[in-house]
């Protein structure tokens, strides 16, 4: 059901991708950022000043917030705190904008479906590369058939140098370093062009060589996630995915994506260059469909679609939408519950030095 009258926002977490969403909040006719919530006493109070938000509250719990006539929150956190702050938004009848990754576990994803199911709220997850045309290309093109039957599937991405600090590398806080970070991005753009096949078992390694080196890292002493990971995933009707991640290298990439099937090949590589390039956080590059033709050996360059879309405006605009008309989570967290199993079964993996079974609920 289509609503005319102001979409009314909360935004829990006042952190730098706070920012970004206040941005395109101010953007959208007929939306009203009503209140900012922050868990550091002041912090909210300051985000509202520093960006002259004049007729927004602010609170130090979330909860109080919450208490608020809001039709939606974006969820602006630390990792770890994701589950309870999306877990109190729906019970308190919010429609949710949550920013990746979903959560630190399998466990506390399954809990956040199920209490969007069981509240009849929307949990969308913050996936803005869903936005480019050219991923969508990619899932049109490997859904079309033109392929065949995809066996294989090779995702992640690599930057030379390009690690965070703080929240990031907190394992308190963030619960994963590179995966959850921008390897979420890599496999969200697999398996939603694969339709989010089931996975069965996992067998991964991590490392962080760089990230507790203080020739590469200032705050090595405190690094306590993974920089680089490698994961080899298996999926039902004989599906196998091979994921790599890293956050620093010696090396300029990890490669392209690729989707091998028994009629074809897909290939696409990320865009740009330099040291923060080489992962699925941003545009597509370049595209090659490979095949047979007349009994020869062929390759076909796929153009990519020209745009100057802002993915994540669109991302903040589509969710907003979402609640006025009453249409479904655009990126649902049915979907992301699967991505996060395989995270959840790499570092189980990669900790006890085996392949481990994954067990989703339905």
């Amino acid at each position: 059901m289509t609503t005319t009258k102001p979409i009314r926002i909360g935004i829990i977490g006042s952190g730098g991708i706070a920012h970004a969403h206040v941005r395109q909040y101010k953007q959208l006719p007929g939306v009203e950022i009503v209140a900012v919530a922050d868990v550091i006493p002041g912090k909210a109070k300051q985000f509202t000043e520093s960006l002259s938000l004049t007729d927004t509250q602010a609170f130090d719990s979330h909860r109080s917030m919450l208490e608020l006539d809001l039709d939606g929150v974006s969820i602006c956190t630390p990792n770890v705190s994701h589950h309870a702050t999306t877990v109190d938004s729906l019970r308190a009848g919010k429609q949710v904008l949550l920013e990746k990754p979903m959560s630190v576990t399998l466990a506390e994803a399954v809990d956040m479906v199920q209490t969007a199911r069981e509240t009849d709220r929307m949990l969308t997850i913050g996936f803005q590369p869903r936005y480019d045309p050219n991923m969508k290309l990619v899932q049109d093109i490997v859904q079309s058939g033109k392929l065949g039957n995809v066996y294989y599937v090779e995702t992640g991405g690599g930057r030379r140098r390009g690690m965070p600090g703080g929240t990031f590398i907190s394992k308190a806080l963030a619960g994963a370093g590179a995966m959850a970070d921008i390897g979420c991005y890599s496999l969200d753009m697999a398996l939603n062009a694969l339709g989010y096949p089931r996975p069965l078992t996992v067998s991964a390694f991590t490392s962080n060589h760089f990230g507790t080196n203080p020739l590469y890292h200032p705050e090595a002493s405190k690094f306590e996630v993974e920089d680089f990971g490698v994961a080899m995933v298996r999926f039902e009707n004989d599906l196998v995915l091979q994921f790599k991640i890293s956050w620093a290298m010696h090396m300029d990439s990890l490669g392209s994506t690729m989707f091998l099937g028994t009629d074809g090949g897909l290939k696409v590589t990320p865009h740009g260059t330099g040291n923060w390039s080489g992962v699925w956080d941003g545009k597509v590059g370049s595209m090659t469909l490979y095949h047979d033709f007349m009994g020869q050996q062929t390759s076909t360059p796929v153009p990519a679609i020209e745009h100057n879309k802002d993915l994540f405006f669109e991302k903040v605009r589509d969710f907003v939408d979402a609640i006025r008309e009453g249409r479904p989570a655009p990126i649902p967290g049915e979907q992301i519950m699967i991505q996060q199993a395989i995270i959840d079964g790499v570092i189980r993996s990669a900790e006890q030095r085996r392949e481990v079974e994954i067990v989703l609920p339905w």
